[in-house]
């Protein structure tokens, strides 16, 4: 016998595959809400409701560690992303269900580059929308369509979502199309860049876009509101495809493996994560909980700076935000930071020793995306920010040895084409995914930052 977090799998003959030391049986994790510990639900009620009472975010109850970690790095990355899914959500979907999901939703590549001799790249932006979220929306959508196949319903579901940049595209592409789901999206008008905007305004059909007058932090507020309003939740049976929603955060976890698994065996690295909400980072952490070797993880902010801050006074002082050419992480008051300090209080992550944070200005971005140019590779102005600071964490060894670092590229460097081709002073092409919605119509409406008016136009569609 073999455990795996706990739970017990028989041992099967390795000879062929590794995976087949696995054969599981699932026991049905909870998950808590944060803020209301006593609303305990399954997988696929917190992601049906999005977000839990008091407006606190699931968590699993608790984490158990991988028991045999070589094992699962020496699988493909569709493969081993189905077993670290499943015993996160085996229970309310059987191992076959989660296997299917999980192949359609991550079925683009995730390669991890060598930039110099002890630094790798990540690069996550190889989906539909051209971002690292890809990798969340598209599980959730499966997740959310295997719910409603199971219960054989049709009734109508609306995602409410606000993006800051990147969430938009990957949510609207992901359910684009897909029958009894509606997706309304709020972004900053003006406050993202263009080729972002229009991978998700032109689409129409089940998707409507809300350009607001105001900042990240005021769409995602109007998003929470609308969950605390019990006649607009039953009206339009209201979900959350943000990094509030769990589905996106467990499918985070499993690139982390996969940069461990390319990596040569043994290694533990120094991760640098581009942080905006910090679902990401909270991804990195929770996979350090069930087990992945990972030295320190590193979450690289802008100057919206609130958890630098936090860290160095034990403050939590939010400022307004500011806007920034790495406008997918202008948050001033990132949600998924209250389940990072989760981790630390409930699941024995030792946040002190593990977590570090650093802001970087817009020049010292713009000086990154020189930097890492003239080493060869072109990244999107968050990815060179994750650089950056990454350089100024690496340590050495008691050899003189530089630790192993990777750095998270977050979105493709065309979808901030103006701001590359200013800083290197070169013509960046378009990929197909670009090029197909460059001379489109945006299809947005504008609307002030009000929730009674945002309100009104959601109840009007009935």
């Amino acid at each position: 016998m073999c455990t795996f977090a706990g739970q017990t799998w028989r041992v099967q003959d390795r000879s062929d595959h590794p995976r087949s030391c696995f054969d599981a049986t699932y026991t049905l994790m909870q998950f808590i809400n944060i803020k209301d510990p006593e609303q305990r639900v399954s997988f696929q009620q917190a992601v049906e409701l999005g977000i839990g009472r008091n407006q606190g975010l699931f968590m699993p109850e608790s984490l158990g560690r991988l028991d045999d970690i070589p094992t699962l790095l020496q699988m493909g990355f569709v493969e081993r992303s189905a077993l670290i899914l499943g015993y996160f959500i085996g229970g309310d979907l059987d191992q076959q269900q989660i296997d299917s999901i999980v192949s359609q939703a991550f079925n683009f590549d995730l390669p991890l580059t060598r930039v110099s001799s002890n630094c790798y790249a990540l690069e996550l932006f190889h989906g539909t929308s051209l971002a690292f979220k890809d990798f969340g929306a598209r599980f959730m959508a499966h997740c959310l369509a295997a719910f409603r196949a199971q219960e054989n319903t049709d009734k109508p579901v609306t995602i409410l979502t606000a993006t800051s940049g990147d969430t938009g595209a990957a949510v609207a592409q992901a359910f684009y199309g897909q029958a009894g789901i509606d997706v309304v999206v709020l972004y900053p008008k003006g406050r993202i860049t263009r080729l972002q905007e229009k991978l998700f305004c032109t689409l129409g059909g089940n998707i409507r876009t809300f350009a607001v007058e105001c900042n990240f932090d005021a769409c995602q507020a109007m998003v929470k509101q609308s969950f605390t309003d019990p006649e607009l939740v039953r009206a339009l049976g209201l979900n959350s495809a943000n990094s509030i929603n769990i589905a996106r955060l467990l499918a985070q976890v499993c690139y982390y493996f996969e940069a461990v698994a390319a990596l040569p065996e043994g290694t533990k690295p120094v991760f640098s994560v581009p942080s905006g909400n910090f679902g990401n980072v909270t991804a990195c952490l929770i996979a350090c909980a069930i087990g992945l070797p990972v030295e320190r993880v590193i979450a690289a902010t802008n100057a919206n700076d609130t958890v630098p801050r936090y860290f160095q006074s034990g403050q939590w002082k939010p400022e307004h935000t500011i806007t920034t050419i790495t406008n997918a992480m202008d948050v001033s008051q990132p949600n998924n930071f209250q389940r990072v300090l989760a981790l630390g209080d409930n699941n024995g992550v030792d946040l002190g020793q593990l977590l570090v944070s650093e802001s970087l200005s817009d020049p010292e971005t713009r000086e990154a995306i020189v930097s890492l140019h003239a080493q060869g590779f072109l990244a999107d102005p968050h990815t060179a920010l994750g650089w950056r600071v990454l350089q100024n964490h690496l340590k050495k060894d008691e050899f003189g040895e530089h630790e192993t670092g990777v750095f998270l590229c977050t979105a493709h460097p065309a979808k901030f084409r103006e701001e590359i081709e200013n800083v290197l002073k070169i013509k960046l092409d378009l990929p197909a995914e670009l090029q197909a919605v460059a001379d489109k119509e945006i299809l947005s409406e504008t609307i002030p930052a009000d929730f009674n008016i945002l309100r009104q136009k959601l109840l009007s569609k009935l």
